[in-house]
């Protein structure tokens, strides 16, 4: 755990023995602080000073909701992970005369350099008691690679598809998903590390399957578009999805259906989309003035799903890391490749792209390979483009597709319409060039560049063409 100095400009930090609030310890490999968790006496001073800073509120709020929420939503499902080896602390006193109001100064710690934070949500172990300190040690049902910048402020977040097929000595099946199972938190970590270029693991956040609903629940379901009927039952892991297309506001069962839901043929991959769409969704509704009083509550409530190594003045780093952040701070992506063909190996896996991958560390996460393919210094105008029309006008996705033809792009194709309508056209950084993505845009004149990877699958850039359309330079 990180050492840290207590900011003498701080109040003292209250301790407490609420066993609801209390931290299991299934990896014995893990040395876990009971004082990663925020004490209720803290949480109550929090929402007092917050109550009075409304125009400030929803940035706490993305951040301290955030990680623990960020865990949830990428947990729809638990979690697992864990340090490497003990690295250097990443925090450093909030120092008298720093700018910013006193109310943000309580939190008396910065990031002083970039984090990364693997989440994990975790299968349901069956037979389990709720409360089982083995409720973490199941596959891994999702996984999140966070990077906290405070260089730029940004938060980088790097989906991990559940099926990605990795090579790593001591896994009985080869898929990334597997490691929590065969070998616990430190193992997880030793592997995610290892497939993505050796990048360091600062911290770790797991979190139980439970947690998900609960949050959705708490605040009073979220707004998300169903794109397809959802039909499944999985009597093993308790799970029934029945979900009707169209605009819905999901409570929290519903939500982790349409997390779940992977019987179409994108599988696992169109479940990762479906999740980010999430994390948005569940962002927007933390904003809300009716969630922000209630927030501590929602935070105590979810740290008995909770399991992690980073201490209680690191998160309070955290959280003043997220007071400043806004939306488009937040970029997010999914480890680029393939389906396994059929024939190809016994089992259904996800094949990275190895250049896109590689691409990904160095412009996302600062992780340079050796072996950095250099297509990705080709033109944009090489690009694979996949343009979508989301209106209700007849072929406007192939006057777009003929716009960026004429523009010199040569790898443009058009796939099936989105089937919900939508005013502002989405440019969508599939597989994380982002300044590719700003050249696109450059040479449309219109749409928003959105740093997420809900867009067609084989795509470097999908664009999902919007009403706005009428409106741009022909």
């Amino acid at each position: 755990m990180a050492e840290v100095e207590q900011s003498k400009t701080g109040s003292h930090l209250e301790s407490s023995n609420d066993s609801d609030n209390s931290h299991s310890t299934p990896d014995q490999n893990v040395e876990h602080d009971p004082s990663v968790m925020p004490p209720p006496p803290l949480t109550r001073s929090i929402v007092t000073t917050f109550s009075h800073k409304s125009s400030s509120i929803a940035h706490w709020i993305f951040w301290s909701a955030a990680f623990i929420l960020t865990a949830t939503v990428s947990a729809t499902l638990g979690a697992t992970l864990a340090l490497m080896v003990p690295l250097a602390p990443f925090i450093a006193p909030h120092q008298q005369g720093q700018k910013g109001e006193l109310w943000r100064q309580g939190f008396r710690y910065n990031l002083a350099r970039p984090v990364n934070i693997l989440v994990m949500g975790i299968d349901r172990v069956p037979d389990l008691p709720a409360n089982s300190p083995d409720r973490f040690n199941g596959r891994s049902d999702t996984m999140l690679l966070l990077r906290l910048d405070p260089t730029d402020h940004s938060v980088r977040m790097l989906s991990i598809p559940r099926d990605t097929r990795v090579d790593y000595s001591g896994l009985t099946i080869a898929k990334v998903n597997q490691a929590n199972a065969d070998g616990g938190a430190t193992f997880s970590a030793q592997v995610v590390s290892h497939t993505l270029n050796n990048i360091s693991i600062d911290r770790y956040v797991r979190v139980t399957t439970d947690a998900f609903r609960e949050v959705v629940d708490f605040v009073g379901g979220i707004e998300v578009y169903v794109p397809e009927r959802m039909s499944y039952v999985d009597n093993t892991q308790n799970l029934h999805i029945d979900l009707e297309q169209g605009w819905q506001t999901l409570n929290g069962d519903q939500a982790e259906q349409f997390a779940r839901f992977r019987q179409n043929k994108r599988g696992d991959i169109g479940r990762v989309q479906r999740q980010q769409t999430l994390i948005k969704a569940l962002r927007q509704r933390l904003q809300h003035p009716t969630v922000v009083p209630r927030l501590p509550q929602l935070i105590r409530s979810m740290w008995k799903y909770v399991d992690t190594n980073l201490s209680l003045e690191e998160t309070l780093a955290i959280a003043n890391f997220g007071l400043g952040l806004q939306p488009d701070d937040v970029k997010m992506v999914m480890l680029p490749g393939r389906f396994s063909t059929p024939g190809e190996y016994a089992a259904s896996y996800w094949i990275m792209d190895s250049a896109s991958k590689d691409q990904i560390m160095s412009e996302y996460f600062g992780r340079e390979s050796a072996e950095l393919s250099s297509e990705f210094s080709r033109s944009p105008v090489r690009l694979r483009i996949a343009v979508q029309n989301a209106t209700t006008e007849p072929g406007l996705a192939y006057r777009v597709a003929e716009k960026l033809e004429r523009k010199g792009f040569r790898n443009v194709y058009v796939v099936q319409n989105w089937p919900d309508s939508q005013r502002q056209t989405q440019i969508i950084v599939q597989k994380g060039d982002s300044k590719a993505a700003d050249v696109v845009k450059r040479e449309l004149g219109f749409g928003k560049v959105e740093s997420n990877s809900t867009g067609e699958i084989s795509s470097d850039i999908t664009i999902r063409v919007g009403e706005d359309w009428s409106q741009a330079p022909q």
